[in-house]
Parts: C-alpha cells; sequence; structure tokens
C-alpha cells in the first residue's frame, strides 16, 4: 500500500493538470480500499490538500462513504461528504442516499439540519430522489419529533408492499395520537388471509412504540393488545428493528456505481462483494 501512495503523490505531482477524457484513477484507488478494508488510508488521501483535484468525481467520495458506512463510522462518513462539499464535487443520487442513510444514523440536531439544507439544494432537482433515501429522512424526522416534515415527505411516497413503509406509517399515526387510525391500519392487516396479498409485516419496536401511546387509553389498548396476538399468531411481528430493515443490503439488480458493477466476488476472500447502501 505504501508503493501505491508515494505512486498517486508523484502521478498527480506530474499530471495534476493533465485530462484523459473521462477517464478517472481516483474510484480505481478506492476501489482497492474497499477490497482491502483500508478505509483509514482511503480516508487520509482523500483529505489530503496535496492531492486535491485525484479525488475529483463523486465516486470516489461514494465508495468511501458507502465503507465508512458500512464499518460504524459515521462521523468519518459525515467529514467526507463535508468535503466533497467544500471541493465543488457534484452529487449523485447515491451521494444523497449516502448523506441522508449516515445523517439518520448520527440521529442529532444537527445531522437533520444538514438534511434539511440538502434537500433545499438546488442541485437536488436534477436528480429524483430514490424511495430508500426518503424513508431515511421520514425515519431521522420521527426520530428528532420533526413530524409535521417527517409526514410531508412520506406522502410523496406513493403507497406501496413494503413493510419500512408500513412500518414509517405506523408510526406517523401514533406520533400525531391518530390512535382510531393505527388501530384499523393494525386490523385490517391481521385480517388479510389469502395467498395472493401480502400480509404486512411489523417490526417488534414499531410496536412497542405503538403501544407506549396507546396504553393511556384502556379501551384501545385492550383491542390493541387482541390484534397483536392475532398478528403474531400469523407470523406478522418482525423480530428485526426498523433500523435493520432501513439499513439491510438489498437483492441488488445491479449495481448503480459502475465499478461495483464489474466485480461480484472479492478477489482477497472469494465471498460475494455488496456495496451496503448503493444497490437498488
Amino acid at each position: 500500500m505504501e508503493l501505491v501512495k508515494r505512486t498517486i503523490y508523484r502521478y498527480h505531482e506530474e499530471n495534476r493538470n493533465r485530462a484523459f477524457g473521462e477517464f478517472r484513477f481516483g474510484p480505481i484507488f478506492m476501489r482497492l480500499c474497499y477490497e482491502l478494508d483500508l478505509e483509514a488510508v482511503a480516508l487520509e488521501l482523500i483529505k489530503d490538500q496535496t492531492l486535491n483535484g485525484f479525488f475529483g468525481d463523486y465516486t470516489s467520495f461514494n465508495i468511501l462513504m458507502d465503507m465508512l458506512f458500512e464499518k460504524g463510522h459515521y462521523e468519518d462518513a459525515l467529514n467526507v461528504l463535508l468535503e466533497m462539499d467544500r471541493e465543488n464535487v457534484r452529487f449523485s443520487q447515491d451521494t444523497y442516499l449516502l448523506a441522508f442513510a449516515i445523517c439518520y444514523k448520527l440521529n442529532s440536531p444537527e445531522s437533520w439540519k444538514i438534511v434539511n439544507t440538502l434537500l433545499e439544494d438546488k442541485h437536488l432537482h436534477e436528480h429524483e430522489l430514490s424511495r430508500r433515501a426518503r424513508y431515511f429522512i421520514v425515519a431521522l424526522g420521527l426520530k428528532q419529533n420533526d413530524f409535521l416534515k417527517a409526514q410531508y415527505y412520506f406522502s410523496q411516497l406513493q403507497p406501496t408492499e413494503s413493510i419500512v413503509y408500513d412500518n414509517l406509517k405506523v408510526l406517523l399515526l401514533a406520533a400525531f395520537g391518530n390512535l382510531k387510525n393505527l388501530l384499523q391500519t393494525l386490523e385490517k392487516a391481521s385480517k388479510i388471509d389469502t395467498y395472493f396479498v401480502r400480509k404486512p409485516n411489523f417490526c417488534k419496536d414499531v410496536i412497542i412504540a405503538a403501544r407506549e401511546k396507546l396504553e393511556l387509553d384502556p379501551d384501545f389498548i385492550i383491542q390493541f393488545e387482541e390484534i397483536v396476538t392475532k398478528l403474531k399468531v400469523s407470523g406478522q411481528i418482525n423480530e428485526l428493528t426498523l433500523d435493520d430493515l432501513l439499513c439491510e443490503v438489498p437483492h441488488p439488480k445491479g449495481y448503480k456505481m459502475q465499478l461495483l458493477k464489474e466485480t461480484k466476488r472479492s478477489q482477497r476472500t472469494l465471498q460475494p462483494l455488496q456495496s451496503f447502501l448503493l444497490s437498488d
């Protein structure tokens, strides 16, 4: 790796003013770090001002943020995002997804402020926000008790047969104290009895959050517990948390990022290689 680093510094010093068409060397180095679990080295070089311009593409930054997210280094991932902004590197659709996921994990007033700033960014209008990106926005809004904005972005989602969608809907109904509709939603889910319709599935932590709201009303809580019992019997209570579902690796149809599209298995471990967030 030291040889690779020296080569990069020398190459950049001698060729910083040369263009090679659309070809970028930064993503190749980031890909190497991804393969070898060298996120610290990648972070060191991307922040090195003497290499300014070498990582002048969103793919390099996206790979590093994805790697840091997977490792749980959310503060470092946010710093990479901020560095990307300082260097005026154009954001891609995947960049916004990563940004919202990172801010969701940090779950602080500051990270919620960053999300709102990004949502007001004029460049965001060049991209269609993915459903998954909106899920992170809604979930963080709920965590930060900004229920109106969470509801606003949830309302932009088309109803779908998605476990995450169903659970966010329950949390929003609970947040606004719409207990009657909350019970009706759960009861309707418990009455689906056909192979041709997907049975809604609810996370354990979401059920707990709903119970906390309903237990203040004796009539509602009795009805709620009866419905939950039916859901448990039919296998509609999931042991996974909503956080687990938001951050799990989807079954990809194909990688968004061209580099990640090339290799399906790690050359080092021979295990299937999946980007943690950057897949549909």
